[in-house]
């Protein structure tokens, strides 16, 4: 039997941005499982559990991708979803973010992988198992997206971790 990885796609957030999110949050007194600040990313795709002999597949299906350009990725909406999943997302997701989500889940599909049913909605999670805080002060993150990734993500005692397997630039 080959080994299983649970696989995504995603954008990292930049060290000091992350760091900047984990202080903000840290204010809002958040209940629940937080996600470690180094783990802080907006997935792109969630592949699920993939054997590990498909990693070089995709690390190559990702260099089809071209003219995928560079943007301002602007976090400015706090959301709790019913299950508690506490997250930050961009009121007006930038047209190049669902760009390169639409095109990477297409070649995606095109090599075989399944596709997530559910319709894709940015969002950088914060929190699991948490109730929405009931105030807090104002935010606004931003960074340039110039790069994004393929993660594998790990159980341990304190929740899921992610590790980084490769990245892509973005032009």
């Amino acid at each position: 039997m080959s080994e299983k990885l649970r696989l995504f796609f995603a954008l990292p957030v930049p060290e000091p941005l992350a760091a900047h999110i984990a202080d903000w949050r840290q204010q809002l007194a958040c209940d629940g499982a937080l996600v470690h600040p180094e783990d802080l990313h907006l997935t792109l795709v969630f592949l699920g559990s993939q054997p590990a002999a498909r990693l070089p597949e995709l690390q190559a299906l990702t260099s089809q991708l071209r003219g995928e350009q560079a943007f301002e990725l602007q976090l400015d909406q706090l959301g709790c979803w019913r299950g508690g999943l506490l997250h930050l997302a961009p009121s007006q997701p930038p047209t190049a973010l669902l760009r390169l989500q639409r095109n990477l889940q297409d070649q995606l599909t095109q090599a075989g992988f399944t596709r997530e049913e559910r319709g894709y909605r940015p969002h950088l999670s914060l929190a699991r198992q948490a109730q929405a805080p009931t105030a807090g002060e104002a935010f606004q993150f931003t960074w340039r997206v110039d790069s994004f990734a393929l993660f594998s993500s790990q159980f341990v005692t304190i929740g899921p971790r992610y590790r980084l397997i490769d990245t892509w630039p973005l032009h």
